[in-house]
């Protein structure tokens, strides 16, 4: 099966967004390009993972939750009311801090489950499902095992196992919230590699306190930062070369320089 390159950009323009009255983020506008990877950085409570949320409306699925201003996939405001949720979380997928493959399902399963949860039908299944698993670099190391629980695997497998979840709705946007946090080392280096080569056919946006990876998987880099007074939001945007090496903002330079946070 050939994956045809799909990515587009991603555009947030003044997003704030409310926990009940506590405003938590204020005026957010970056752009996220095509075929780019975007670190999100910041200290814990910042507001970046509330953010990212609200990049596939998961964020609305808090009751308290509330929104304002625009997030526009190719233009198109995707919190627009004609627009149905679930048809922007199949453009614009999502990978947890922590891995979540269904439980009582099998490998092979996971993979496909949300073509049954989203209604769609494909001509070749297995050929989705290898192409998935080979896109999240986890073909060779499952490929004898797709009947066994999802379960069975090791932390690292899981999480490319939700990864090959993902992909196997041919997303243009993948979201990615820490998602090497509770790895080891070399599931981290593997999942960076995967990271890099599904930008060539996608749009990234991860969140990661790791100011090393985010130098190593990322072209661009937000800021964001919060105090007790002022809700979150973007400090300095730029390239990652730039955002690290020479900062604009004497906060950002105290940051990834590890000064605080």
């Amino acid at each position: 099966m050939t994956i045809s390159p799909v990515a587009a950009e991603l555009r947030s323009e003044d997003v704030s967004v409310w926990f009940g009255e506590r405003q938590v983020l204020k005026d957010v506008n970056l752009t996220f390009r095509a075929n780019r990877v975007t670190a999100l950085i910041g200290p814990s409570g910042c507001g970046k993972s509330t953010f990212l949320r609200t990049l596939n409306r998961m964020h609305e699925l808090i009751p308290s939750a509330g929104l304002a201003g625009s997030i526009l996939l190719d233009g198109k405001d995707i919190y627009d009311p004609s627009v149905n949720p679930v048809d922007v979380r199949m453009e614009i997928g999502m990978v947890f801090q922590k891995p979540n493959p269904f439980p009582t399902m099998s490998i092979r399963d996971n993979v496909l489950s949300g073509l049954k949860l989203s209604g769609l039908r494909v001509d070749n299944k297995d050929e989705l499902l290898e192409t998935s698993l080979k896109r999240a670099s986890i073909w060779n190391e499952v490929k004898d095992r797709l009947g066994e629980p999802a379960t069975a695997l090791s932390g690292g497998q899981q999480q490319r196992l939700c990864i090959a979840r993902s992909l196997a709705m041919n997303p243009k946007v993948l979201l990615m919230d820490e998602p090497c946090s509770a790895l080891d080392p070399g599931s981290t280096r593997r999942i960076e590699a995967t990271i890099e080569e599904l930008s060539e056919s996608m749009t990234i946006v991860i969140v990661t306190h790791n100011m090393q990876q985010a130098q190593r998987v990322s072209h661009e880099t937000a800021f964001f930062l919060a105090d007790e007074n002022t809700p979150g939001g973007v400090v300095e945007f730029g390239s990652t070369e730039q955002v690290f090496g020479q900062p604009i903002d004497e906060r950002t330079n105290d940051y990834v320089n590890g000064h605080f946070g």
